[in-house]
């Protein structure tokens, strides 16, 4: 700001030293008779042309050191650079170089900023998996006490000392959550996958007994788009593991996961699954895989869920939604392609303002690979 302040002044000095320069030579030849070949005297010409070019120069430092776009750009963090040298950074992080260089801003060896949007931020961009960080994650203060420690999935109440909470805005307590998001209420998430109200539901008991009839076992599942891991939690209850993904996106989605003795995978759904080929035997998609997704990214998703598949494992689309011709045309087309014995198709309107609006429609398909002979 000072030398902003200094360049200012010379500027104004040398113009008006110009206007001064001007003055004298017009009243000098005011009294002195014109004569049509008369030319400005040589050593005023230097002076104004010395003073012309100060101040062309003057103006240029000015425009330098006041334009943002011109000052030089800071400095790459020097963790970033050190991690770049001993391992690759996904080709998308250097797409965002701001929020890269934001991430990996920080005091190695000390504690890490309480920035949970700004990793998704650049998760969901395609900057995945992050760069490693030295510094030390902030966790809750107070550990979760014996009290609070339970096999229960669906216990009545969490404790708001388990989560951090400086990395939320919206809320800062469970009872907050429960009364502004999804899936926090554990009265109404202890209600779901138990008792159908339609022919989309599909309880869990039905789907063990669907498995057990056809000589299958379900042990290890995938859940894309869990929320707070209800379905891994009523699994968990008939012994099978399940992964459950998701992203926090303002809330805490994998908090609340762990909490209920569940493991979260904080992974996007455009990533690949993080899981070796072949060893799964059952995928669900929950609402997040909807007609948002683009049609592309969808078929992209599906052989990965191929690819993870044990053979005679099972393809659970729950509730996923779309426009009633979409789904005739592009969704049902793209499902069927991957030769998939069809267990349960089952369709219906979804009746909400969206719903109503855009001709959408619900769709519960149960999907099983079939078995290599």
């Amino acid at each position: 700001m000072g030398i902003g302040m200094g360049l200012n002044l010379l500027l104004l000095l040398a113009m008006v030293a110009t206007n001064i320069l001007s003055l004298y030579h017009l009243s000098s030849s005011l009294n002195k008779p014109v004569k049509s070949s008369q030319q400005v005297p040589d050593h005023l010409l230097h002076q104004l042309n010395t003073i012309r070019a100060t101040i062309n120069h003057l103006t240029h430092l000015r425009s330098t050191t006041t334009d943002p776009d011109v000052t030089s750009k800071p400095p790459i963090p020097s963790d970033l650079l050190l991690y770049a040298h001993i391992s690759p950074i996904a080709s998308a992080c250097h797409d965002h170089p701001e929020l890269l260089h934001r991430y990996m801003n920080y005091t190695p060896f000390s504690l890490c900023p309480f920035d949970t949007a700004l990793s998704e931020s650049l998760i969901l961009r395609g900057c995945h998996p992050l760069p490693r960080r030295r510094c030390f994650t902030p966790t809750p203060s107070k550990p979760i006490s014996s009290s609070h420690k339970t096999n229960n999935p669906f216990p009545s109440s969490f404790p708001d000392s388990a989560v951090s909470w400086a990395s939320y805005v919206n809320c800062k307590s469970f009872q907050c959550l429960v009364s502004k998001y999804d899936g926090f209420d554990m009265k109404v998430e202890s209600s779901k996958f138990v008792n159908p109200k339609s022919d989309l539901d599909l309880p869990i008991s039905q789907l063990l007994q669907i498995a057990k009839s056809s000589s299958s076992v379900i042990r290890l599942g995938l859940d894309v788009g869990a929320g707070t891991g209800t379905f891994a939690a009523r699994m968990k209850l008939h012994n099978v593991t399940v992964l459950s993904t998701s992203m926090n996106l303002g809330a805490p989605y994998n908090e609340v996961i762990a909490l209920r003795g569940i493991i979260p995978l904080h992974v996007p759904l455009q990533q690949r699954f993080p899981i070796f080929d072949g060893i799964v035997d059952l995928v669900r998609f929950s609402h997040a895989v909807n007609r948002w997704i683009p049609t592309t990214s969808m078929d992209f998703l599906f052989y990965d869920v191929d690819r993870v598949l044990r053979s005679g494992g099972y393809l659970w689309l729950d509730h996923f939604f779309s426009k009633r011709l979409d789904l005739e045309v592009t969704y049902s087309p793209s499902i069927k392609k991957l030769g998939y014995k069809i267990v349960k198709w089952a369709t219906d309107s979804k009746n909400d303002s969206s719903g109503i609006k855009n001709d959408e429609v619900y769709l519960t398909a149960l999907l099983q690979k079939p078995v290599l002979k």
